[in-house]
């Protein structure tokens, strides 16, 4: 069984205080049967990145950060560097978020540049990417999506695929008035993202759904073969609805192996 990535993101949300009492919290609920099957990680705010290594210490969760420059240092007021982020020993770092690409004014052009960066740095780039509802509308989802993902990935090495993540986050199904994508569709953008990235010559980059994911529709998308992982909200907001979660992820991915299982032995 290939790794299945499960994590969750904060937004504009948890204090310090609430980022420490939230990892141990999800310390003594994380199942102990895990292995490298799993790779599971959280992405606070900035401000609470130092107190979320501590407080992680040596368990099997991996962080990440919400956001970073492409410069090392410089007049970016407001901004935050990759040298800033190795200090909190950062393992991936969300980039392309369609809130960022929205409010924010980024383009693919400069997510292209932080991705660089990133990789530079040793960091894993969550690149996250998105159809709006008009592009859902007009059949146009995978085209959308594939296209972003060709531009960030733009001048990359087979080296540097090997250490990316891909987040397929429909627009129309993130935030409090989302409706998640069916398994069916989320699956149809997931095979098409797999296909450009194996004609760029990465075939083996995860490729995680989110967008309202929560415990009534995990298991679901988790038993989805081109689905590599869960990018979860505000449902993994609380340290019990994050194990809740996993718990739910791990059995029903045992039940799809075991499943296939009995398929190839009845074929075999």
């Amino acid at each position: 069984m290939s790794t299945f990535w499960i994590g969750t993101g904060w937004k504009m949300n948890k204090t310090v205080a609430e980022t420490r009492r939230y990892v141990a919290d999800l310390k003594t609920r994380l199942p102990s049967e895990l292995g490298s099957d799993y790779a599971l990680f959280v992405i606070p705010p900035f401000t609470a990145l130092a107190a979320a290594r501590e407080a992680i210490g040596a368990a099997p969760v991996l962080l990440g950060a919400q956001n970073m420059h492409w410069a090392e240092a410089g007049a970016y007021t407001g901004e935050i560097s990759a040298p800033m982020l190795k200090e909190f020993e950062v393992d991936l770092v969300e980039l392309g978020h369609s809130e960022r690409r929205e409010y924010f004014g980024e383009t693919d052009a400069t997510i292209n540049l932080k991705v660089k960066a990133a990789l530079r740095h040793g960091f894993r780039p969550l690149l996250c990417v998105g159809d709006s509802a008009e592009e859902r509308a007009a059949g146009a989802s995978a085209e959308a999506v594939v296209r972003q993902v060709r531009l960030a990935f733009a001048g990359l090495t087979k080296a540097d695929f090997s250490r990316c993540l891909v987040a397929y986050e429909p627009i129309w199904a993130i935030g409090e008035s989302g409706v998640p994508a069916s398994p069916d569709e989320a699956k149809g953008v997931h095979v098409a993202l797999h296909a450009a990235l194996k004609e760029l010559g990465a075939p083996k980059v995860p490729v995680l759904y989110g967008g309202s994911v929560n415990l009534e529709n995990a298991e679901a998308l988790a038993s989805e073969v081109a689905i590599d992982g869960l990018f979860v909200g505000r449902a993994a907001w609380s340290a019990e609805g994050f194990a809740s979660l996993i718990a739910k992820v791990m059995a029903a991915r045992k039940r799809a192996g075991l499943a296939r299982a009995e398929v190839m032995h009845a074929i075999g």
